[in-house]
Formats: structure tokens, sequence, C-alpha cells
């Protein structure tokens, strides 16, 4: 069984590609009454799996007629998407920040799902078992590598 997040992140998801502008306007009262949970659970949603390294923007304004907007950043061509991982890899990336960008990839079909599964297993902490900062120089050098290789497809 989904959890609570799971299905919020669901019709959040749902209803951005059901948006013909590429971008929903919500209000975070209406959708924790929608799926009988606190405002907070909303929040950690939104902050959680809808993050810039995720692909999305989201903006928050506050107050009676306040509302988050969260937005689809697009990746359009594959030269765009290599430099956005040189960009966003550089010499060094840590592990939510590599995580990130291989959903990113996976979401926009960059990469399959086996294949994000793996880069992600690759660069895990638990495989690259060294202390900082050698582990995310390591991790940058590795995933930059996977990544060319794979795009190169």
């Amino acid at each position: 069984m989904r959890n609570i997040s799971d299905l919020i992140e669901q019709y959040l998801k749902q209803s951005l590609e059901n948006s013909s502008e590429g971008a929903i306007e919500i209000q975070r009262s209406d959708l924790a009454d929608r799926f009988s949970c606190v405002p907070s659970q909303i929040n950690y949603v939104i902050s959680t799996r809808f993050t810039l390294e995720k692909g999305y923007f989201v903006e928050s304004k506050r107050g009676g007629g306040g509302y988050i907007r969260i937005q689809r950043v697009s990746l359009p061509s594959l030269e765009a998407v290599q430099r956005h991982i040189r960009q966003t890899v550089g010499e060094r990336i840590d592990q939510t920040t590599a995580e990130g960008l291989v959903y990113q990839l996976a979401e926009a079909r960059f990469v399959t799902e086996r294949e994000a599964y793996l880069l992600k297993a690759a660069v895990s902490r638990e495989v690259l078992a060294l202390k900082l900062p050698v582990r995310d120089e390591i991790r940058a050098k590795l995933l930059k590598a996977m990544l060319i290789a794979l795009l190169a497809k």
C-alpha cells in the first residue's frame, strides 16, 4: 500500500501532466483537506520530491491568498542535458544531488528506470565507502563517465 506522501506526489505529478501551461498552482490547505492530512505533510512532499535537482521549480506565496506554484523544468536537447550534467556534477557531487540529477534524467526519459537504478547504486555512499571529500570527487568522476557513455548511445 502506498503512503500518503506517495499519493500526494502522484496527484501533483498527474496535475502537472494535465496542465497546458506546464505548471500548477495549489493551495496548501485545499490539498491537505483533499488528502485528510496536515498542511505540513504537503510541505514535506513538495520540499523533498519537487526539488530543482529533480527537475521542478517551486515558488511559494504565503498569506491569505497564498499559493504554491510548481513548474516542471524541462531538459530540451541532448546538448543542453550534457551541459546541465557538467554544471551540476563539477569536480565533486554529494549523494543527494547525484540522485536528484539521475531522477531528473529518468523523468525526462534520457535514461531508463533500470539505468537510473544502476547509476544510483554505483554512486551510493555505501559503495563509495571513503572519507569526504574524496568520496564526492570519485562520485563525480564515476557519474560523469557513466552518463556520458549512456547519453552517447
